[in-house]
């Protein structure tokens, strides 16, 4: 028994003694490997395509497509209807002078145009902002003056801007449904006088245009009037106007309050 286990062993021994051997056994081996990678990369390249098929769900790795815009939606309040009111409307060009005095907002001893509307509750308490429209949001974040603003893509041109929130719930990236609740309204350093509120923006190509128009329109229908020249020229406008009628006013009390100084001195003198 011994005697044919040590002659097996010899065989065995003289076999790897032989030069071919070793580089038949590597390349017995690279074939095993490349074999295991090609059925690999085969395997997941089907699964991948499986994947992309419609129908198909999307894997966990894989990023789901930007949604595109649905133009037959209508736009909706950014909060619930019955629980709030406009507190100041958006500047228009052709309005009465008196609601565009309105429509300016006062901060840091300038005047500027509302390039939106300033939704607040009834009661004076924060409510929940809501997305007038689905799409992408590309922006929230925290604005030392304006609070917290979100920024939401929908596609055909068409961004809506919510600001003066207390807080958010959403974040950059994330596809959001039309009546998702976004954040809390709050206060805004550059609108104080609103108290606690939502300022709400659509523009239309960069071109900011009233939300009041459109609210239970289609998205479809949202334009801007090219006509219309910007609304911050006419704030400067009106800034202009209300400073020199402010300085006029001023000087024609400083007038009045000499011309008196000076009457009662001359009776004085009189006396």
């Amino acid at each position: 028994m011994r005697d044919g286990e040590k002659k097996q062993s010899q065989k065995v021994v003289r076999l790897f003694q032989k030069r071919w051997v070793f580089p038949t056994l590597y390349i017995v081996c690279a074939a095993v490997i490349l074999t295991g990678a090609l059925w690999y990369q085969t395997t997941k390249d089907t699964q991948n395509q499986a994947a992309k098929k419609p129908g198909s769900k999307v894997t966990q790795h894989e990023k789901e497509a930007t949604p595109v815009a649905n133009l037959t939606e209508t736009v909706k309040m950014p909060a619930d209807a019955a629980q709030v009111s406009v507190k100041k409307k958006f500047y228009e060009d052709n309005a009465k002078a008196e609601d565009q005095e309105q429509a300016l907002v006062f901060y840091n001893n300038t005047y500027s145009a509302n390039t939106g509307i300033d939704l607040a509750a009834k009661d004076g308490k924060a409510f929940d902002v809501t997305a007038a429209l689905s799409g992408t949001v590309t922006e929230a974040e925290k604005d030392a003056l304006l609070g917290y603003v979100v920024k939401v893509d929908s596609g055909n041109g068409v961004v809506s801007f919510y600001q003066s929130m207390a807080d958010v719930k959403v974040e950059v990236g994330d596809s959001i449904a039309q009546g998702q609740v976004i954040g809390t309204a709050g206060l805004s350093e550059v609108n104080k006088e609103a108290g606690t509120h939502v300022h709400f923006e659509i523009r239309k190509d960069g071109v900011a245009v009233n939300p009041e128009k459109f609210f239970d329109k289609s998205a479809a229908d949202i334009k801007a009037d090219a006509s219309t020249k910007p609304a911050s020229t006419e704030a400067k406008d009106q800034t202009s106007d209300k400073s020199e009628k402010k300085a006029a006013d001023e000087q024609s009390t400083d007038s009045q309050s000499q011309d008196s100084t000076g009457t009662q001195k001359q009776e004085s003198t009189q006396n």
